[in-house]
């Protein structure tokens, strides 16, 4: 099998396959239940319709003061206060408090007016009925959440185009967002090639495989917020794949076909892409390893990836060139990269310089740091990822790492 002329460094194939792609989204919009956002990306500006908290309110146990009542005030020479009522947590406060007076209040009850601190419980004490210790001074503000000290009326609280997490499917509902509007999922055809490739319900013949490369990155969309259109298996037929390839050219927003990548002579999806549409492919073969033989092209804005066969390769390359085309398809910034660990390997790990080298490891954690064990296998052996739970980066310009090395690790 002949290899690549030229390979192309990882960051240098994604730039340019991303370069060639509309900055701006296409997909259409539509509101579904805030409860079920998890994940999908915001399609408007949201705009807060009241401030957040709407009311002053305590964050401990105490006595709601004026704060002018307590200054000065030390276990030696207590101020005195005289006991008014208590506030009870989801109660309004219709008393005003008046000076030389304070009122019992709980964590998260609503301020009464004319108070302006609370004084926790523990620094004070009561030593006759209707009568409180003061036994430390507090300030204009202490242990008090102001109106609008979260949100003010009318801020942009969430911009279009954020992926929605626990945090902001919080926030939305705390403001009364009970629907949202986001952007359609972007639809990603998976097709799957080689003669030898079988669905996972059927019992291999000798010689053939079940396809798990669909399933796989099928999980990998999923959780970057597309939605997977698996195509079928074309085998080495070129008029079947092409067929395949049309289909989810006219009705998806990206085109994935694993396996046919590589140069040989039953290798297609080469051919197909370059027929497709403009510019065609940008990237044949990339400075990594597992997953060189990866292509890379746009056909009339829709993106096309051809990825390797082996599962190992293909999940690798997947995990890092489909999250960012996601985002494109999304109209969001790729900026930022992998989340990355430091972790102290435990052997020497050999690579050869030129390419990026991700090596699956082990990590754990102990009472001496963070460790990581490089796992061996082959590229088409899936259980090779199944014992690691991370990736170590090995860059192109070093030849490994020795025993004793802090490294960065992609955690799974």
């Amino acid at each position: 099998m002949p290899e690549f002329l030229q390979l192309t460094p990882v960051q240098e194939a994604i730039d340019r396959f991303l370069a060639n792609l509309p900055t701006e989204t296409h997909l259409s919009i539509e509101q579904i239940p805030t409860i079920q956002s998890s994940g999908r990306v915001l399609a408007e500006d949201i705009l807060a319709p009241h401030p957040l908290p709407e009311f002053a309110r305590s964050t401990v146990d105490g006595y709601a003061v004026q704060a002018t009542d307590t200054h000065g005030a030390s276990t030696a020479l207590p101020a005195y206060l005289n006991l008014s009522g208590e506030i009870h947590i989801g109660q309004p406060a219709e008393q005003t408090l008046v000076s030389t007076y304070t009122i019992l209040i709980h964590t998260g009850a609503m301020l009464p007016p004319g108070a302006d601190a609370v004084v926790m419980l523990e620094d004070t004490q009561q030593v006759k009925t209707g009568e409180i210790e003061i036994l430390h001074p507090v300030a204009v503000g202490e242990n008090v959440i102001q109106i609008a000290e979260d949100v003010k009326e009318g801020e942009i609280v969430i911009q279009a185009g954020r992926r929605l997490r626990a945090q902001e499917i919080g926030g939305l509902l705390a403001l009364g967002f009970t629907q949202v509007s986001v952007y359609q999922r972007p639809r990603v055809g998976i097709i799957s090639t080689g003669d030898e490739v079988v669905p996972p319900d059927v019992i291999p013949k000798l010689a053939q495989v079940r396809d798990i490369n669909s399933y796989t990155l099928q999980n990998i969309i999923n959780r970057h917020g597309g939605e997977s259109i698996l195509r079928g298996i074309a085998g080495d037929s070129l008029e079947t794949l092409q067929a395949l390839v049309d289909t989810s050219h006219r009705e998806d927003d990206l085109i994935i076909v694993t396996a046919g990548s590589s140069v040989s002579a039953r290798d297609l999806t080469a051919q197909v892409f370059e027929a497709l549409g403009k510019p065609g492919i940008l990237v044949h073969g990339i400075a990594i390893k597992p997953g060189k033989p990866t292509i890379l092209a746009v056909a009339d804005n829709v993106p096309a990836v051809g990825l390797p066969g082996n599962p190992v390769s293909a999940l690798v390359v997947g995990s890092l060139i489909l999250p960012a085309i996601l985002d494109r398809l999304y109209g969001m910034s790729t900026e930022g990269g992998s989340t990355f660990i430091e972790a102290k390997l435990t052997t020497n790990v050999a690579s050869q310089a030129g390419r990026d080298d991700y090596h699956p490891v082990r990590v754990w954690e102990d009472e001496n740091g963070v460790h990581a064990k490089p796992i061996y296998g082959r590229s088409n052996l899936i259980f090779t990822l199944v014992r690691a739970n991370g990736l170590l980066v090995i860059p192109s310009d070093s030849n490994g790492y020795e025993a004793g090395t802090t490294i960065r690790v992609i955690p799974f």
